[in-house]
């Protein structure tokens, strides 16, 4: 293992990748619930056949980024990209579960293409440098956003959108069973960050044993808490993989291409505007998740060349590609990087076998879904949020003074966490990038990739959105 993923060559040990892929895996495991429950809405594929999909198409992205890469990343199910392709897609526009499919299968194929013509690398360099150095920081507070709401200490508020949750037992407002899990995150949090001002190894995923067992002692207090636990757990994994079969698997091909539904309210023109338009967004989400995911991850854990590239872009994105046409061949939304692997990164994870680690636990999840479920969200919340605050030290990079760099690069860093899309957030920084240009006299310093990539998220903007 030292040799084929070169270990030591790269300052880690094996020890090391291990309890970096198991804290990634730790991170990202609620996608495995998230997606299917998410998916499950639409009625016509059940959560059992999706959390088969996403663990599958996991495993392959995953296994094909360690080791055509060698990066200690992870891939699943893309966040955004799964509520994209339910909410809008299906529900907004009224395409099939099916159809929906074969608009990410197009996205797979043509982000092979992108990456074997090695036109992916070219435009992640034409994203500026202000834009660039916000990413990991843009990253970072959108992972400790995530991390917030999955705790639920950040909750819905019809006044002001978003709203810390209520701590007050002594008004009624709020009950020790609700405020029990709160205390959880932040008691994991604070665990994490005092191991590792100790220097303890394996901080973050201790952090997140830590929470479950706390989560489970204290469920003691609350009356009824474990009424019905047992009861309620399936012990047939096989189940799951009946579903799959029978719902999800390989649906884009045997039902995904009958539009019939669709043109039955809609003209022939109609049909090909929605899918040029939603291809596009699809696509554009995707490349840009994907790309300010490798920079970021990458970036937190010192691994850039001494150009500022990713290692190994290309091989990463054809990874990445090729595990977005599995996916939608198995039945999920856009596979891509996923941002949680920073939690690995940050616990010293340095090349591929840490991501064979994390694919070996996704392949055992789909033999363990009853299990998987236990592992309470207030404690991988923890992680997420203190990842969230080891990203955001590189915004000292950026030159606050100068507005030409500041406003791209804030408007990089505020609009991926507010707008909960990282493909937003490098749209808005770009932009503002180029219309500061322009009007300053400095249009020269905008070269075409910049112009090109600029037109495109205005177009998704506009077209899409």
């Amino acid at each position: 293992m030292d040799k084929f993923f070169k270990v030591t060559e790269h300052g880690s040990t094996v020890k090391t990748e291990v309890v970096a892929g198991i804290t990634t895996f730790m991170a990202m495991a609620y996608i495995l619930m998230v997606n299917s429950s998410m998916f499950a809405e639409l009625g016509t594929v059940s959560y059992n056949a999706i959390y088969i999909a996403t663990a599958i198409s996991a495993v392959i992205g995953t296994v094909l980024i360690g080791l055509l890469s060698n990066l200690p990343l992870a891939q699943a199910s893309g966040m955004g990209l799964n509520a994209f392709f339910v909410y809008t897609v299906c529900f907004g526009l009224g395409l099939s579960y099916a159809n929906a499919l074969v608009l990410v299968l197009f996205d797979g194929i043509v982000f092979i293409i992108l990456t074997v013509t090695g036109l992916r690398t070219k435009i992640f360099r034409a994203i500026p440098n202000s834009v660039r150095m916000a990413i990991p920081a843009g990253i970072g507070l959108f992972i400790a956003y995530i991390g917030l709401q999955n705790a639920d200490l950040i909750v819905g508020s019809e006044s002001t959108c978003s709203a810390l949750a209520s701590f007050n037992i002594f008004s009624g407002t709020a009950t020790w069973e609700s405020i029990m899990p709160l205390l959880v995150t932040i008691a994991s949090l604070l665990a994490i960050a005092v191991m590792s001002v100790k220097k303890v190894k394996g901080a973050i995923i201790w952090g997140i044993l830590g929470g479950a067992v706390l989560y489970y002692i204290l469920g003691f207090t609350i009356p009824g808490f474990y009424n019905g636990f047992t009861e309620n757990l399936e012990l047939n994994p096989f189940a799951a993989f009946v579903d799959f079969g029978t719902q999800s698997f390989g649906k884009v091909f045997t039902e995904g291409f009958d539009f019939s539904a669709y043109l039955a309210d809609h003209s022939m023109a109609a049909l090909i505007i929605l899918i040029v338009t939603t291809a596009l967004a699809f696509c554009l989400v995707d490349m840009f998740d994907t790309l300010g995911t490798l920079y970021g991850a990458c970036a937190r854990g010192n691994m850039l060349t001494k150009e500022g590239d990713v290692p190994n872009m290309e091989k990463a994105m054809l990874a990445d590609a090729i595990a977005t046409t599995t996916g939608a061949i198995c039945g999920t939304s856009t596979v891509t990087t996923f941002v949680e692997s920073s939690a690995g990164v940050a616990e010293g994870g340095r090349t591929g076998l840490s991501s064979m680690v994390t694919a070996g636990l996704f392949f055992i999840a789909m033999f363990l879904s009853p299990i998987a479920v236990l592992i309470p969200s207030c404690a991988t919340a923890a992680a997420l949020i203190y990842v969230g605050v080891l990203m955001m030290n590189v915004v000292k990079n950026i030159e606050w003074t100068d507005p030409s760099i500041a406003v791209p690069a804030f408007l990089t860093i505020s609009i991926m966490a507010f707008a909960y899309n990282i493909s937003y957030g490098i749209a808005f920084g770009l932009i503002s990038y180029i219309i500061i240009k322009l009007f300053t006299g400095k249009v020269r310093e905008i070269n075409g990739g910049t112009w090109a990539i600029g037109i495109l998220f205005l177009l998704m903007f506009f077209l899409t959105h």
